[in-house]
């Protein structure tokens, strides 16, 4: 049945004209196809393509300008490691004059301390001395005092002095 019923709408078809008539509906429909794309050129694509345009160019005016401060930041970045590495080394060489100065006066003052406590070992050791000198001439009295006494004990009065 459905084969009939496709044969049916081919004889019908081909009665009115068939599928492609060539007759003024083809330069028509030609013609305000042309309109339709003109319009729709003027009106639409025109704006569309610009804006698309105005776009790409912003983006890549956007991309040169990020380059740059790209490159800026990236010869600024360059530039303070360069900076922090000599301040680095000031900084370094400063400490190292620091040390060699602190070792300096701690030299001096260690030899000032040696040099005060030989003084003051050498003071007491004359002092001492000199202590030693006063107690052996005390004691040589005193001996020679007690010496005297005992012989007087000892011997009496034969001994006079």
């Amino acid at each position: 049945m459905t084969y009939w019923t496709f044969l049916l709408a081919v004889e019908s078809a081909e009665t009115s004209g068939g599928l492609f008539n060539f007759d003024a509906t083809l330069p028509l429909m030609a013609v305000q196809f042309l309109l339709l794309v003109a319009v729709l050129n003027a009106i639409f694509f025109k704006p569309l393509t610009k804006a698309i345009d105005d776009r790409s160019d912003y983006v890549r005016d956007n991309i040169a300008e990020a380059k740059e401060r790209l490159e800026k930041a990236n010869t600024l970045a360059h530039q303070y490691e360069q900076e922090v590495a000599a301040t680095r080394k000031s900084a370094q060489a400063m400490i190292l004059a620091a040390q060699a100065d602190a070792a300096k006066i701690r030299a001096q003052q260690i030899a000032k301390a040696l040099e005060e406590s030989q003084a003051k070992v050498a003071s007491a050791k004359a002092e001492i001395e000199a202590q030693k000198r006063d107690a052996e001439a005390s004691l040589n009295a005193q001996v020679e005092s007690l010496s005297r006494q005992i012989l007087q004990k000892l011997l009496g009065n034969l001994v006079s002095s």
